[in-house]
């Protein structure tokens, strides 16, 4: 008699076994590589993380909206670098999403999608003569001094004396810090040869930077603010009077004091003490104009002046104005008043907000209902706020939704083809990681040629094909 053996089951897959939950990630920023970073780091459930961006280079704004002698923050690359080589992590470049893929492509090969398309473009001042020759986006010339591919090379002449730059956030602080300083000082920096040429010949000696609001609503950062008042050479000007404010009393009495965040007050003492200063000798200078809000932009071929009104807060905190006005001779003008999304084809918006709708990094639709399989991260998010490393903490929290999603995207997607197939049914001629290397050693080797620090970016589409050698 022989006895039989009960048939054992067999053993459940490990977690590297496992089939991957796909995730497509659109964007290749801060945003988009911290969310391919929080997915990797959990042993919950193993993934695959396709990172797609329109560019053949990644790192967003790290690249294209930090200034060049910013250097300790680019410096941020580096990390962002050591999560795209993880084994887990695919960057694709060159991809448009919206016109070389749609979400329905992408559909047949993730489980989801996360959205970190940042807020692209400047916010408009709507007032007259803003679209006159010489007044532009801040994001223009930062695109520009910045390297990124869509800029025009021979876009800015500065051939004006005076520039008003419109705002007073950190890159309104950069623009006027970057006209200020002389092209030696920024030579061995990554900065494209072309737009450093133009920093050299610059006529530019004045920068006015205007704030509708006082010093203690300013939302430039205290490091920010030492960099410009440090400028050898420089002098800049603080008018006693907008800073005539003790710090004992920030926090109560006038509208102005009152709901003031803690970094003010640090802005509040710097400015005092550069108010007290003497003059600094110098070819250039800054100046502050707090309580200032642009009301027209003169000139008819080209900027020719700025009319601007004075301004204060009302007993609610409103800003109005006093109804005073005064002109600044300028020919040209920055604006920097905040930054918005651009919509996604097919994906739900929020025209008022220019974000994405979302709950707790879930994309809603028109109804508030969750759009299964998309999700949302960065300034696409949460609207322009934050720094850097604001991102970090914010992909965490998308992906903590996208996990606890994960059993019914897997149900929805039981057999995702590879995104190869998808790319090649489209004929699209991608770039990897593997090209990114080749363009990093390009601006390395054109920094030798040049004489120049590390790098120079290249900073031009025909540059990146020939790098890639497809000229």
């Amino acid at each position: 008699m022989t006895s039989s053996v009960p048939e054992q089951s067999p053993e459940p897959p490990t977690w590297e076994e496992a089939t991957p939950l796909r995730v497509a990630v659109i964007g290749s920023g801060p945003a988009g590589i911290y969310t391919a970073d929080a997915l990797t780091r959990q042993r919950r459930v193993p993934v695959h993380v396709d990172v797609l961006d329109r560019l053949h280079t990644p790192y967003g704004l790290v690249r294209h909206g930090v200034a060049p002698d910013h250097t300790k923050i680019k410096g941020v690359a580096k990390a962002l670098r050591r999560i795209l080589e993880h084994p887990s992590v695919n960057f694709v470049g060159g991809v448009d999403f919206g016109v070389d893929l749609t979400r329905e492509d992408l559909a047949r090969s993730h489980h989801a999608v996360v959205y970190a398309t940042g807020a692209s473009v400047d916010r408009r001042m709507n007032v007259p003569g803003e679209d006159l020759p010489g007044s532009l986006a801040a994001t223009a010339f930062v695109n520009w001094y910045c390297g990124h591919p869509d800029s025009e090379l021979e876009r800015f002449v500065l051939d004006a004396e005076e520039v008003a730059v419109v705002g007073a956030g950190n890159v309104a602080l950069d623009v006027a810090r970057i006209l200020a300083k002389t092209a030696d000082e920024l030579r061995h920096t990554d900065i494209p040869q072309n737009a450093l040429d133009v920093l050299a010949a610059s006529r530019v000696r004045t920068v006015h930077v205007l704030a509708r609001r006082g010093p203690l609503q300013a939302k430039f950062t205290a490091p920010e603010l030492r960099d410009l008042l440090e400028l050898p050479g420089v002098d800049v000007i603080v008018r006693p009077e907008q800073v005539d404010i003790e710090l004992t009393d920030v926090g109560t009495g006038r509208p102005e004091l009152r709901r003031v965040e803690r970094a003010a007050r640090t802005n509040l003492k710097l400015l005092r003490e550069q108010a007290a200063r003497a003059p600094r000798e110098g070819p250039r200078r800054i100046e502050f104009h707090f309580w200032t809000r642009p009301e027209q932009i003169l000139g008819t071929d080209r900027v020719s002046g700025l009319r601007v009104e004075h301004t204060r807060l009302d007993d609610e905190g409103r800003l109005e104005g006093l109804g005073e006005y005064s002109t600044l001779n300028v020919g040209m003008v920055l604006r920097s008043v905040g930054y918005a999304g651009v919509p996604l084809a097919g994906v739900p918006f929020d025209e008022r907000e220019r974000t994405v709708p979302q709950e707790h990094g879930r994309v809603l639709d028109t109804e508030g209902g969750v759009v299964p399989g998309d999700y949302v991260a960065g300034w696409i998010k949460r609207g322009a706020t934050g720094v850097i490393g604001t991102n970090k903490s914010d992909a965490a929290g998308t992906v903590r939704s996208l996990l606890a999603d994960s059993p019914e995207l897997r149900a929805a997607v039981p057999d995702p083809v590879d995104l190869t197939e998808v790319l090649a049914a489209r004929g699209l001629a991608v770039s990897d990681y593997e090209d990114w290397l080749r363009i990093d050693r390009a601006e390395a080797e054109h920094a030798t040629d040049l004489g120049r620090g590390e790098r120079v970016k290249l900073g031009a589409w025909k540059a990146y094909r020939k790098a890639l050698g497809r000229n």
